[in-house]
């Protein structure tokens, strides 16, 4: 094997300039399982050898020494403190508002501004009772009705009546408003006003 090496190296001598910087150029030689093989004439390095060496960071003891001492006086220190609740002050009253002194001054009504007060509660009553009335009426109406139809549907089909008592859940959510004392005004456009974030922020 040296001896084929030896006459390949007078050969590259032997030939012209061009051909031989070609022959000194690393020649791959197919080799099973290893595709790092390069030819006799060229310089062999291994992939660790490729690799630059990573520079080692320099450790200073003290300085670690004194952060891993600072962490663990917090550690004690949290320890001995017990944990702060931190108060919800949306239920608590302020004492400013449970005064019983404080009353709201209002202006005093005359006395024909309460008589027509008292007459319109009079008839609001009235009326609110006789729709009342009127509801009931008209709801036992139907549900007598409603039976009724039910008996006939099951005397025809089971299967008919007991999807017709099966629960609707489309019927909720309900909403109904009630009249007020101060009604909208027509045509009112009310400022948008301003907000003041006054929540406390606790740290720990």
């Amino acid at each position: 094997m040296l001896a084929a090496a030896a006459r390949g190296l007078c050969k590259a001598w032997a030939a012209p300039s061009g051909a031989r910087l070609s022959a000194w150029q690393p020649q791959m030689v197919p080799f099973r399982g290893s595709h790092w093989q390069t030819s006799l004439l060229a310089l062999r390095a291994s992939l660790p050898m490729r690799a630059q060496p990573k520079k080692k960071k320099k450790v200073d003891l003290k300085r670690e020494q004194a952060q891993k001492d600072r962490m663990k006086k917090k550690i004690r220190k949290l320890e001995k403190a017990a944990s702060e609740m931190i108060p919800i002050e949306d239920f608590i009253t302020p004492l400013k508002y449970s005064d019983s002194n404080r009353v709201r001054s209002l202006p005093p009504l005359s006395f024909e501004e309460t008589e027509r007060r008292v007459l319109l509660l009079k008839k609001w009553g009235l009326f609110k009772q006789k729709q009342d009335q009127a509801e009931k009426k008209a709801i036992q109406t139907l549900v007598e009705a409603q039976q009724e139809a039910l008996k006939e549907l099951r005397l025809e089909s089971e299967e008919l009546y007991q999807a017709a008592i099966r629960r609707d859940e489309g019927l909720f959510p309900f909403e109904r408003d009630g009249p007020s004392y101060t009604p909208p005004l027509p045509g009112y456009d009310p400022p948008e006003g301003k907000c003041i974030d006054i929540t406390k922020v606790y740290t720990q």
